[in-house]
């Protein structure tokens, strides 16, 4: 099995619903993608992936949607004041936790056509989440 990993940087904003804790407060974060990608054979030119493509589509979507944007979840009390103001925000259906993130990043590769087998997402220089999909029975 052959594999490529790219890192995507972004930076993103945040809190959790019902969280006793300091996430519970709308902050932010550098955030890192790492994102692997998997395959038994390689193609003409000897890759799984060229890098450059991951960039483009994978790196083109997280810097659309995720890049300087506050993700919520839909039922976040602070979500229509964002709006009212102009403020950048991506609503998801899920508690923006760095595993949840690292879900939609890993799922939206995978719709793109991209062997993933691996999406991390380094929250800060010391934790990360990371999420590898649902295995085949």
């Amino acid at each position: 099995m052959f594999s490529v990993t790219r890192e995507i940087h972004f930076c993103y904003g945040h809190r959790l619903l019902n969280y006793d804790g300091k996430c519970r407060h709308l902050h932010g974060h550098n955030g890192r993608a790492v994102i692997t990608l998997a395959g038994a054979a390689l193609d003409d030119l000897g890759m799984v992936m060229d890098f450059s493509r991951l960039k483009r589509v994978v790196g083109g979507w997280i810097d659309e949607t995720l890049d300087h944007k506050m993700i919520l979840h839909k039922d976040d009390p602070v979500l229509p004041s964002l709006r009212r103001l102009g403020e950048p925000v991506h609503v998801i259906n899920v508690n923006p936790t760095a595993e949840n993130i690292a879900r939609i990043i890993f799922d939206y590769t995978a719709a793109q056509g991209f062997p993933v087998t691996e999406v991390k997402l380094w929250e800060t220089e010391s934790c990360f989440a990371a999420y590898t999909g649902e295995r085949p029975a």
